[in-house]
């Protein structure tokens, strides 16, 4: 049997995602310096359509924001998500009154559950040089058991992710880095939210990120047969899996019970994996709101309509956090 079981083309916008997975989005922006307030200079807002810019004109988007590129208050209800800041700074705040700024490879995991309105903003600190970044954002389903569990904030500092580095037979190497789901040498990453369904070692639930040398050859692990798993091609040119060739830009689907030999190309490759047991219940969703049934979708808009989901305790829609870089988190 051949892991491959599908290859897709990945959209320029949110890939597609596997059951317990409901979304996941690679941001990669090459911000110009900042101005005095930690935002683009006017001189580079000309042309954009302030508020939904997703254009990346010049290499960088301002996505909802106005001056400060992110994302301003906007409510969650029944999900997870799960934010990897590879480069740049995010600064959070949200409705329990938690704050942080967080980046260079830390980790953002948050249970919406009932619902909590957060924002992500990302603060350009450097006034004399650019300042990338990227992060992805993984959407992570909670069962109906738990879609209206506590909301919950976590932060996984970047020393505290493990990594295990591997040399093939001809000394190349292979970094795996493991932000849910331990590897088979033990290493075991911070524990998720207690309301997670990856906080249930038997579901399976594995983040990991995979950088391979040039040539390098290395053996993804058989997953237990009950998970969906799917590989995101995401930098580097080509590869080979088991023998059949794969291209950056392709989401690979592989079968979870058997496992599957990755040999890179001529570049460093850098791959995504997302796997999981699904949860395997109905998903109604509109917007923010990941739900079981449509009467909960309204239960949900009526319910953030009322209460607003604790309210908005800061000063501006898309608070930043000062001009230090300082990495830090407040819990309410």
């Amino acid at each position: 049997m051949h892991p491959i079981k599908d290859i897709l083309t990945l959209p320029a916008g949110p890939w597609p995602t596997l059951d317990p997975f409901l979304f996941c989005v690679h941001h990669r922006d090459a911000y110009p310096a900042g101005d005095d307030n930690m935002g683009v200079p006017q001189s580079g807002l000309a042309g954009r359509r302030l508020g939904q810019d997703f254009s990346g004109k010049d290499g960088w988007s301002m996505y909802h924001g106005a001056s400060v590129p992110g994302f301003p208050q906007h409510p969650h209800r029944g999900f997870e998500t799960v934010t990897i800041a590879r480069q740049g700074l995010i600064d959070h705040a949200d409705s329990l009154g938690a704050s942080a700024r967080f980046g260079h490879g830390d980790v953002q995991w948050m249970t919406a559950g009932r619902g909590i309105v957060h924002s992500e903003m990302f603060p350009l600190i450097n006034r004399a040089s650019d300042n990338p970044t990227e992060l992805f954002q993984i959407w992570l389903n909670l069962p109906s058991a738990r879609k209206l569990a506590d909301p919950h904030f976590a932060m996984f500092w970047a020393d505290s992710i493990p990594e295990t580095v591997v040399r093939d037979g001809d000394g190349r190497q292979t970094v795996v880095k493991h932000y849910a789901g331990a590897a088979q040498d033990g290493l075991a990453p911070p524990s998720p939210p207690p309301a997670s369904w990856a906080a249930d070692p038997s579901n399976g639930v594995r983040v990991w990120t995979i950088r391979m040398e040039p040539g390098a050859n290395w053996e993804l692990p058989a997953a237990p047969p009950t998970s969906n798993r799917r590989l995101y091609y995401f930098s580097g040119n080509n590869a080979e899996i088991t023998g059949q060739q794969v291209n950056r830009g392709n989401a690979i689907t592989l079968a979870s019970g058997i496992a599957a030999t990755i040999r890179n190309g001529s570049v460093e490759s850098e791959f995504l994996l997302l796997e999981g047991r699904a949860i395997g219940e109905p998903v109604e969703q509109y917007g923010p709101f990941v739900m079981n049934t449509r009467a909960e979708l309204q239960e949900a808009f009526a319910d953030y309509q009322r209460t607003r989901f604790g309210g908005w305790p800061w000063p501006s829609d898309g608070p930043v956090h000062g001009p230090l870089p300082d990495r830090f988190a407040r819990t309410p």
